[in-house]
Protein backbone atom coordinates (compact mmCIF):
# COMPACT_ATOMS: atom_id res chain seq x y z
CA UNK A 1 0.00 0.00 0.00
CA UNK A 2 1.16 3.54 -0.77
CA UNK A 3 0.74 6.65 1.35
CA UNK A 4 0.28 10.30 0.37
CA UNK A 5 0.26 13.69 2.09
CA UNK A 6 -2.86 15.48 3.24
CA UNK A 7 -1.32 18.66 1.80
CA UNK A 8 -2.03 17.41 -1.69
CA UNK A 9 1.48 16.43 -2.77
CA UNK A 10 1.21 13.98 -5.67
CA UNK A 11 4.27 12.12 -4.36
CA UNK A 12 3.40 8.68 -2.94
CA UNK A 13 5.62 6.65 -0.61
CA UNK A 14 5.70 3.09 0.65
CA UNK A 15 4.99 2.01 4.22
CA UNK A 16 8.59 1.95 5.38
CA UNK A 17 9.26 5.46 4.04
CA UNK A 18 6.13 6.77 5.77
CA UNK A 19 7.28 5.23 9.05
CA UNK A 20 10.89 6.33 8.73
CA UNK A 21 10.15 9.96 7.88
CA UNK A 22 7.11 10.33 10.15
CA UNK A 23 5.63 13.23 8.19
CA UNK A 24 5.86 14.37 4.55
CA UNK A 25 8.15 17.31 3.79
CA UNK A 26 5.20 19.54 2.79
CA UNK A 27 3.85 19.98 6.35
CA UNK A 28 1.05 17.50 5.77
CA UNK A 29 0.35 14.08 7.31
CA UNK A 30 0.35 10.65 5.71
CA UNK A 31 -2.82 8.78 4.80
CA UNK A 32 -3.18 5.49 2.90
CA UNK A 33 -4.01 5.89 -0.78
CA UNK A 34 -6.87 3.45 -0.26
CA UNK A 35 -8.40 1.48 2.59
CA UNK A 36 -9.19 -2.25 2.49
CA UNK A 37 -12.75 -3.32 3.24
CA UNK A 38 -13.11 -6.35 5.48
CA UNK A 39 -15.57 -9.03 4.32
CA UNK A 40 -19.09 -8.68 5.81
CA UNK A 41 -18.97 -12.36 6.85
CA UNK A 42 -16.30 -11.43 9.42
CA UNK A 43 -18.92 -9.72 11.55
CA UNK A 44 -20.99 -12.89 11.78
CA UNK A 45 -18.19 -14.47 13.83
CA UNK A 46 -16.39 -11.52 15.39
CA UNK A 47 -18.10 -11.94 18.78
CA UNK A 48 -16.10 -15.13 19.33
CA UNK A 49 -12.74 -13.66 18.32
CA UNK A 50 -10.06 -12.56 20.78
CA UNK A 51 -8.47 -9.12 20.76
CA UNK A 52 -5.32 -10.62 19.23
CA UNK A 53 -7.35 -12.40 16.53
CA UNK A 54 -9.11 -9.17 15.59
CA UNK A 55 -5.87 -7.19 15.65
CA UNK A 56 -4.25 -9.67 13.29
CA UNK A 57 -7.13 -9.50 10.78
CA UNK A 58 -7.15 -5.69 10.81
CA UNK A 59 -3.35 -5.30 10.67
CA UNK A 60 -2.95 -7.94 7.98
CA UNK A 61 -5.54 -6.22 5.80
CA UNK A 62 -3.69 -2.90 6.20
CA UNK A 63 -0.08 -4.06 6.03
CA UNK A 64 -0.15 -7.58 4.56
CA UNK A 65 1.30 -6.50 1.23
CA UNK A 66 4.36 -5.02 2.96
CA UNK A 67 4.98 -7.26 5.99
CA UNK A 68 4.77 -11.05 6.12
CA UNK A 69 1.95 -12.59 8.14
CA UNK A 70 4.25 -14.15 10.74
CA UNK A 71 5.77 -10.77 11.57
CA UNK A 72 2.35 -9.10 11.71
CA UNK A 73 1.21 -11.77 14.13
CA UNK A 74 4.25 -11.14 16.34
CA UNK A 75 3.67 -7.37 16.25
CA UNK A 76 0.02 -7.59 17.32
CA UNK A 77 0.76 -10.15 20.04
CA UNK A 78 3.50 -7.93 21.50
CA UNK A 79 1.23 -4.89 21.27
CA UNK A 80 -2.08 -6.25 22.51
CA UNK A 81 -0.88 -8.23 25.51
CA UNK A 82 -3.31 -6.59 27.95
CA UNK A 83 -7.08 -6.64 28.30
CA UNK A 84 -9.48 -4.04 26.88
CA UNK A 85 -12.74 -4.84 28.69
CA UNK A 86 -16.18 -3.50 27.83
CA UNK A 87 -17.95 -2.50 31.06
CA UNK A 88 -21.68 -1.84 31.40
CA UNK A 89 -22.42 1.45 33.17
CA UNK A 90 -26.16 1.70 32.52
CA UNK A 91 -28.55 -0.27 30.27
CA UNK A 92 -27.56 1.53 27.04
CA UNK A 93 -24.24 3.03 28.15
CA UNK A 94 -20.96 1.10 28.07
CA UNK A 95 -17.32 1.94 28.68
CA UNK A 96 -14.52 0.47 26.58
CA UNK A 97 -11.64 0.65 29.06
CA UNK A 98 -8.43 1.33 27.19
CA UNK A 99 -6.35 1.92 30.32
CA UNK A 100 -5.23 -1.58 31.28
CA UNK A 101 -1.85 -1.37 29.54
CA UNK A 102 1.52 -0.67 31.19
CA UNK A 103 1.03 3.12 31.59
CA UNK A 104 -2.71 2.87 32.31
CA UNK A 105 -3.73 4.98 29.29
CA UNK A 106 -5.23 4.40 25.85
CA UNK A 107 -2.04 5.63 24.19
CA UNK A 108 -0.42 2.28 25.05
CA UNK A 109 -2.21 0.81 22.03
CA UNK A 110 -0.88 3.16 19.36
CA UNK A 111 2.54 3.69 20.97
CA UNK A 112 3.33 0.00 21.34
CA UNK A 113 2.07 -0.79 17.84
CA UNK A 114 4.17 2.03 16.36
CA UNK A 115 7.31 1.00 18.26
CA UNK A 116 7.01 -2.62 17.20
CA UNK A 117 6.50 -1.52 13.60
CA UNK A 118 9.57 0.72 13.79
CA UNK A 119 11.69 -2.15 15.05
CA UNK A 120 10.55 -4.15 12.05
CA UNK A 121 11.41 -1.21 9.80
CA UNK A 122 14.95 -1.04 11.16
CA UNK A 123 15.48 -4.72 10.44
CA UNK A 124 14.72 -4.07 6.78
CA UNK A 125 16.14 -0.57 6.38
CA UNK A 126 18.90 -0.03 8.93
CA UNK A 127 19.80 3.59 9.53
CA UNK A 128 23.45 4.74 9.22
CA UNK A 129 23.75 4.64 13.00
CA UNK A 130 21.61 1.53 13.44
CA UNK A 131 19.08 3.64 15.34
CA UNK A 132 16.20 6.00 14.80
CA UNK A 133 15.02 8.79 17.11
CA UNK A 134 11.33 9.34 17.73
CA UNK A 135 10.20 12.93 18.38
CA UNK A 136 6.95 13.31 20.30
CA UNK A 137 4.90 16.20 21.65
CA UNK A 138 2.58 15.28 24.50
CA UNK A 139 -0.17 16.95 26.47
CA UNK A 140 -0.07 14.13 28.98
CA UNK A 141 -0.66 10.44 28.36
CA UNK A 142 0.94 9.89 24.95
CA UNK A 143 4.42 10.78 26.20
CA UNK A 144 4.22 8.22 28.99
CA UNK A 145 3.15 5.47 26.60
CA UNK A 146 5.84 6.33 24.05
CA UNK A 147 8.53 6.43 26.76
CA UNK A 148 7.41 3.08 28.18
CA UNK A 149 7.31 1.40 24.77
CA UNK A 150 10.82 2.60 23.81
CA UNK A 151 12.75 2.64 27.12
CA UNK A 152 15.70 0.25 27.16
CA UNK A 153 15.64 -0.51 23.43
CA UNK A 154 18.94 -0.41 21.56
CA UNK A 155 17.44 0.46 18.16
CA UNK A 156 15.12 3.39 19.02
CA UNK A 157 15.60 6.59 21.04
CA UNK A 158 12.87 9.03 22.04
CA UNK A 159 12.78 12.77 22.68
CA UNK A 160 9.53 13.76 24.35
CA UNK A 161 8.42 17.39 24.57
CA UNK A 162 5.80 18.48 27.09
CA UNK A 163 4.55 21.91 28.25
CA UNK A 164 5.98 23.14 31.55
CA UNK A 165 3.41 23.15 34.35
CA UNK A 166 0.57 21.88 32.16
CA UNK A 167 0.65 18.13 32.76
CA UNK A 168 0.00 16.32 36.04
CA UNK A 169 2.85 15.38 38.35
CA UNK A 170 2.03 11.71 37.77
CA UNK A 171 2.15 12.15 34.00
CA UNK A 172 5.52 13.91 34.26
CA UNK A 173 6.89 11.09 36.41
CA UNK A 174 5.79 8.58 33.77
CA UNK A 175 7.65 10.52 31.07
CA UNK A 176 10.76 11.93 32.72
CA UNK A 177 12.14 9.24 35.05
CA UNK A 178 13.66 6.80 32.53
CA UNK A 179 16.87 8.48 31.38
CA UNK A 180 19.00 6.40 29.02
CA UNK A 181 17.46 6.38 25.56
CA UNK A 182 14.52 8.55 26.70
CA UNK A 183 15.12 12.32 26.72
CA UNK A 184 12.42 14.39 28.42
CA UNK A 185 12.24 18.03 27.35
CA UNK A 186 10.07 20.41 29.37
CA UNK A 187 9.11 23.31 27.10
CA UNK A 188 8.43 26.78 28.44
CA UNK A 189 5.23 27.11 26.43
CA UNK A 190 1.97 25.39 25.47
CA UNK A 191 1.26 21.99 23.97
CA UNK A 192 0.70 23.72 20.63
CA UNK A 193 4.27 25.07 20.95
CA UNK A 194 5.54 21.54 21.56
CA UNK A 195 3.62 20.27 18.56
CA UNK A 196 5.00 23.02 16.34
CA UNK A 197 8.56 22.25 17.49
CA UNK A 198 8.19 18.62 16.45
CA UNK A 199 6.86 19.60 13.02
CA UNK A 200 9.72 22.08 12.52
CA UNK A 201 12.35 19.56 13.56
CA UNK A 202 10.94 16.82 11.33
CA UNK A 203 11.10 19.21 8.37
CA UNK A 204 14.63 20.42 9.17
CA UNK A 205 16.69 18.89 6.36
CA UNK A 206 20.03 19.57 8.08
CA UNK A 207 18.88 17.83 11.26
CA UNK A 208 17.47 14.88 9.32
CA UNK A 209 20.80 14.42 7.54
CA UNK A 210 22.67 14.27 10.84
CA UNK A 211 20.28 12.00 12.75
CA UNK A 212 17.48 9.72 11.51
CA UNK A 213 14.25 11.02 13.10
CA UNK A 214 10.57 10.23 12.84
CA UNK A 215 7.33 11.25 14.50
CA UNK A 216 5.24 9.60 17.18
CA UNK A 217 1.71 10.16 18.52
CA UNK A 218 -1.07 9.83 15.97
CA UNK A 219 1.07 12.07 13.75
CA UNK A 220 2.80 8.79 12.84
CA UNK A 221 0.64 6.66 10.55
CA UNK A 222 1.53 3.41 12.35
CA UNK A 223 0.41 4.87 15.68
CA UNK A 224 -2.86 6.03 14.13
CA UNK A 225 -3.65 2.78 12.32
CA UNK A 226 -2.87 0.72 15.43
CA UNK A 227 -5.78 2.49 17.13
CA UNK A 228 -8.20 1.26 14.46
CA UNK A 229 -8.15 -2.17 16.09
CA UNK A 230 -9.89 -0.97 19.25
CA UNK A 231 -13.10 -0.11 17.40
CA UNK A 232 -13.46 -3.57 15.88
CA UNK A 233 -12.72 -5.02 19.32
CA UNK A 234 -15.36 -2.81 20.98
CA UNK A 235 -17.94 -3.91 18.42
CA UNK A 236 -17.00 -7.56 19.00
CA UNK A 237 -17.37 -7.29 22.76
CA UNK A 238 -20.81 -5.65 22.53
CA UNK A 239 -21.87 -8.24 19.92
CA UNK A 240 -20.96 -10.98 22.40
CA UNK A 241 -23.18 -9.33 25.02
CA UNK A 242 -26.14 -8.39 22.82
CA UNK A 243 -26.08 -8.45 18.99
CA UNK A 244 -29.15 -6.19 18.85
CA UNK A 245 -27.37 -3.52 20.85
CA UNK A 246 -24.30 -3.86 18.64
CA UNK A 247 -26.51 -3.13 15.63
CA UNK A 248 -27.38 0.24 17.22
CA UNK A 249 -23.86 1.11 18.36
CA UNK A 250 -22.55 4.67 18.54
CA UNK A 251 -18.95 5.28 19.62
CA UNK A 252 -18.36 8.28 21.88
CA UNK A 253 -14.78 9.46 21.56
CA UNK A 254 -12.63 11.78 23.71
CA UNK A 255 -11.13 14.24 21.26
CA UNK A 256 -8.01 16.35 21.56
CA UNK A 257 -5.80 15.93 18.49
CA UNK A 258 -8.62 13.92 16.85
CA UNK A 259 -6.46 10.81 16.38
CA UNK A 260 -8.98 8.46 17.98
CA UNK A 261 -11.80 9.97 15.95
CA UNK A 262 -9.79 9.63 12.73
CA UNK A 263 -9.07 6.00 13.56
CA UNK A 264 -12.79 5.43 14.15
CA UNK A 265 -13.69 6.88 10.75
CA UNK A 266 -11.07 4.66 9.14
CA UNK A 267 -12.59 1.63 10.91
CA UNK A 268 -16.00 2.52 9.50
CA UNK A 269 -14.52 2.88 6.01
CA UNK A 270 -13.06 -0.60 6.45
CA UNK A 271 -16.53 -2.01 7.00
CA UNK A 272 -17.20 -1.67 10.73
CA UNK A 273 -21.02 -1.56 11.04
CA UNK A 274 -21.22 1.35 13.48
CA UNK A 275 -24.01 3.92 13.16
CA UNK A 276 -22.11 7.11 13.85
CA UNK A 277 -19.73 8.89 16.24
CA UNK A 278 -20.01 11.47 18.99
CA UNK A 279 -16.85 13.50 19.58
CA UNK A 280 -16.26 14.86 23.08
CA UNK A 281 -14.08 17.89 23.78
CA UNK A 282 -13.24 19.93 26.84
CA UNK A 283 -13.25 23.76 26.81
CA UNK A 284 -10.83 23.63 23.86
CA UNK A 285 -13.80 23.38 21.53
CA UNK A 286 -12.37 24.18 18.09
CA UNK A 287 -13.79 20.98 16.61
CA UNK A 288 -17.22 21.43 18.18
CA UNK A 289 -17.41 24.93 16.71
CA UNK A 290 -16.46 23.52 13.32
CA UNK A 291 -19.24 20.92 13.57
CA UNK A 292 -21.69 23.69 14.49
CA UNK A 293 -20.67 26.25 11.88
CA UNK A 294 -18.56 24.61 9.19
CA UNK A 295 -15.80 27.11 9.96
CA UNK A 296 -12.46 25.99 11.41
CA UNK A 297 -11.08 28.71 13.68
CA UNK A 298 -8.62 27.53 16.34
CA UNK A 299 -8.84 29.63 19.48
CA UNK A 300 -6.45 30.22 22.35
CA UNK A 301 -5.44 27.01 24.07
CA UNK A 302 -6.90 26.69 27.57
CA UNK A 303 -5.66 24.56 30.46
CA UNK A 304 -8.31 22.22 31.89
CA UNK A 305 -8.56 19.34 34.33
CA UNK A 306 -8.76 17.04 31.29
CA UNK A 307 -5.31 18.21 30.22
CA UNK A 308 -4.52 15.50 27.65
CA UNK A 309 -7.28 17.04 25.51
CA UNK A 310 -5.97 20.61 25.79
CA UNK A 311 -5.46 21.08 22.05
CA UNK A 312 -6.70 24.16 20.20
CA UNK A 313 -5.43 23.24 16.72
CA UNK A 314 -5.74 19.46 16.30
CA UNK A 315 -3.45 18.24 13.54
CA UNK A 316 -5.63 15.24 12.61
CA UNK A 317 -8.32 17.64 11.43
CA UNK A 318 -6.56 17.61 8.04
CA UNK A 319 -6.89 13.83 7.86
CA UNK A 320 -10.59 13.95 8.75
CA UNK A 321 -11.29 16.55 6.09
CA UNK A 322 -9.56 14.43 3.45
CA UNK A 323 -11.35 11.25 4.51
CA UNK A 324 -14.62 13.06 3.81
CA UNK A 325 -13.32 14.64 0.61
CA UNK A 326 -13.85 18.09 2.10
CA UNK A 327 -17.62 17.44 2.21
CA UNK A 328 -18.88 19.10 5.41
CA UNK A 329 -22.39 17.63 5.09
CA UNK A 330 -21.05 14.08 4.88
CA UNK A 331 -18.79 14.64 7.89
CA UNK A 332 -21.56 15.98 10.14
CA UNK A 333 -23.88 13.16 9.08
CA UNK A 334 -21.38 10.79 10.71
CA UNK A 335 -20.08 12.95 13.56
CA UNK A 336 -21.66 15.17 16.21
CA UNK A 337 -19.74 16.91 18.98
CA UNK A 338 -20.26 18.21 22.52
CA UNK A 339 -17.91 20.17 24.77
CA UNK A 340 -17.61 20.09 28.54
CA UNK A 341 -16.46 22.73 31.03
CA UNK A 342 -14.26 21.99 34.03
CA UNK A 343 -17.26 22.39 36.28
CA UNK A 344 -19.23 19.86 34.24
CA UNK A 345 -16.27 17.46 34.31
CA UNK A 346 -15.99 17.49 38.10
CA UNK A 347 -19.75 17.23 38.58
CA UNK A 348 -19.91 14.31 36.14
CA UNK A 349 -17.17 12.39 37.99
CA UNK A 350 -18.99 12.80 41.30
CA UNK A 351 -22.53 12.17 40.08
CA UNK A 352 -21.63 9.17 37.93
CA UNK A 353 -19.83 7.52 40.85
CA UNK A 354 -22.67 8.21 43.27
CA UNK A 355 -25.39 6.98 40.93
CA UNK A 356 -23.71 3.92 39.36
CA UNK A 357 -20.50 3.21 41.30
CA UNK A 358 -18.50 3.70 38.10
CA UNK A 359 -15.34 5.78 38.56
CA UNK A 360 -13.95 7.69 35.60
CA UNK A 361 -11.00 10.01 35.07
CA UNK A 362 -11.57 13.61 33.85
CA UNK A 363 -11.23 12.65 30.17
CA UNK A 364 -13.74 9.83 30.60
CA UNK A 365 -16.04 12.32 32.32
CA UNK A 366 -15.92 14.58 29.24
CA UNK A 367 -16.85 11.54 27.15
CA UNK A 368 -19.69 10.39 29.40
CA UNK A 369 -21.05 13.97 29.46
CA UNK A 370 -21.18 13.96 25.65
CA UNK A 371 -22.70 10.47 25.53
CA UNK A 372 -25.59 11.47 27.81
CA UNK A 373 -26.33 14.54 25.69
CA UNK A 374 -25.67 13.18 22.24
CA UNK A 375 -27.14 9.67 22.24
CA UNK A 376 -30.49 9.35 20.49
CA UNK A 377 -33.40 7.14 21.51
CA UNK A 378 -32.79 3.50 20.58
CA UNK A 379 -29.01 3.88 20.25
CA UNK A 380 -26.38 2.10 22.35
CA UNK A 381 -23.46 4.24 23.42
CA UNK A 382 -19.94 2.89 23.85
CA UNK A 383 -17.61 5.52 25.28
CA UNK A 384 -13.85 5.19 25.08
CA UNK A 385 -12.34 5.48 28.57
CA UNK A 386 -8.80 6.71 27.99
CA UNK A 387 -7.05 6.75 31.37
CA UNK A 388 -7.11 5.12 34.80
CA UNK A 389 -8.71 7.44 37.39
CA UNK A 390 -5.67 7.09 39.68
CA UNK A 391 -3.56 9.00 37.16
CA UNK A 392 -5.56 12.01 38.35
CA UNK A 393 -5.76 11.00 41.99
CA UNK A 394 -5.56 14.52 43.44
CA UNK A 395 -8.52 15.68 41.34
CA UNK A 396 -10.58 12.55 41.96
CA UNK A 397 -9.93 12.52 45.72
CA UNK A 398 -11.02 16.14 46.00
CA UNK A 399 -14.20 15.56 43.99
CA UNK A 400 -15.25 12.44 45.90
CA UNK A 401 -14.06 13.58 49.32
CA UNK A 402 -12.24 10.30 49.79
CA UNK A 403 -8.98 8.68 48.69
CA UNK A 404 -9.01 6.27 45.78
CA UNK A 405 -6.61 3.35 45.60
CA UNK A 406 -3.29 3.89 43.83
CA UNK A 407 -2.18 1.04 41.51
CA UNK A 408 1.24 -0.35 42.36
CA UNK A 409 2.76 0.73 39.02
CA UNK A 410 1.91 4.35 39.80
CA UNK A 411 2.81 4.20 43.50
CA UNK A 412 6.34 3.08 42.59
CA UNK A 413 6.89 6.32 40.64
CA UNK A 414 6.91 8.43 43.81
CA UNK A 415 10.52 7.47 44.60
CA UNK A 416 11.83 8.01 41.08
CA UNK A 417 13.90 11.08 40.21
CA UNK A 418 12.99 13.37 37.32
CA UNK A 419 15.54 13.44 34.51
CA UNK A 420 14.66 16.32 32.20
CA UNK A 421 15.89 19.50 30.57
CA UNK A 422 13.92 22.73 30.25
CA UNK A 423 14.10 24.62 26.94
CA UNK A 424 12.32 27.56 25.29
CA UNK A 425 9.84 26.91 22.46
CA UNK A 426 12.54 27.79 19.96
CA UNK A 427 13.38 25.54 17.02
CA UNK A 428 17.07 26.48 16.84
CA UNK A 429 17.62 26.10 20.60
CA UNK A 430 16.04 22.63 20.59
CA UNK A 431 17.96 21.62 17.45
CA UNK A 432 21.24 22.64 19.10
CA UNK A 433 20.36 20.54 22.15
CA UNK A 434 19.57 17.50 20.01
CA UNK A 435 22.87 17.72 18.16
CA UNK A 436 25.01 17.82 21.32
CA UNK A 437 27.24 14.71 21.17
Amino acid sequence: MLYHSTSGDSHHVDLFTALATGVPDDNGLYLPDSLPVLPPALFNNIAGMTLQDIAYVVANSLFGNDIDSETINAIVNRTFDFDIPLVRIEPDHYSLELFHGPTLAFKDVGARFMTNMLSELLRHMPSPTGKITVLAATSGDSGASIANSIAGRDDINAVIFYPKGKISRMQEKQIATYGGNIQAVEVRGSFDDCQMLVKQLLNDKELCEKMPITSANSMNIAHLLGQVVTYFHGYARLSAIDPQKAAKMVFVIPSGNLGNLTAAVIAKRMGLPVRRFIAATNANDTFMRYISTGIYTPGRQMSTVANAMDVSDPYNFARLIELYGGDYDKLVSDISCFSCSDGDILTTIRDLYRSTGYLTDPHGAVTYFAMKRGLKHGETGVMLSPAHPAKFKTTIDAVLGQEIEMPRTLAQLSVKRLQKVTLPPNHLAVKEYLLIP
